[in-house]
Parts: C-alpha cells; structure tokens; sequence
C-alpha cells in the first residue's frame, strides 16, 4: 500500500484554517519536549497499544524528525484500517527548513 505525503506547506495551510486534523507526532517524548508542532504525541513503541487514541474518521497527518519512523506508523494504521492518513513529507526539518527556522534543531 502506497503511503500519501503531505508537504509542509500542505500542513501549514490546514493550520491556519484550524482545519479538522489529528497532527500525530511518533518521535519520542524528550524530542517533543525541545521542539514541536503541536498535535498528540504517541512515540512509535507505543503506537500499536495506543492507537486506539486516535479518530479514523479524521484526517490523520503522522510526523517525526525526517519521515523514517512516521512513513512506519502510517504503514501500520493503514493495516488497521486508517484511510485518511498521510505521511508529513520531511518532518518537522522539512518544517524547520522551509516554515519555521526558530524551532530548535537537535
């Protein structure tokens, strides 16, 4: 199964309209705590005990640091049945890089 790709510009777009999204965050809770985009954290160990947490009906957009462990999590929730779900292209350096150059970079 093919994993979708949101750019960052995709995803800033959605922010500023405050649209109806989950923006889920698989990197590990001290990665979260230097720099982060906001959204729910389930570090990517966890994710197949919690992804129940999460809404199938929304719009799911998955990030980490450069997309490895995100491109896993999206492959995972598709096997259990996430359709709207997308890769952020990148991560949050893609984010750093192109939208918001104040984040930390660790």
């Amino acid at each position: 199964m093919s994993i979708k790709q949101t750019t960052v510009k995709e995803l800033q777009a959605l922010k500023e309209v405050e649209a109806d999204f989950i923006l889920l965050d698989v990197r590990e809770p001290w990665e979260f705590e230097i720099a982060n985009l906001g959204g729910k954290l389930i570090p990517l160990a966890e994710l197949p005990q919690r992804y129940s947490e999460l809404d199938a009906n929304k719009q799911i957009i998955v990030h980490c640091l450069a997309g490895g462990r995100s491109s896993r999590a999206v492959s995972f929730l598709q096997e259990q049945g996430f359709q709207n779900i997308s890769n952020l292209e990148g991560g949050l350096k893609a984010w750093i890089a192109q939208i918001d150059p104040t984040l930390p970079q660790y």
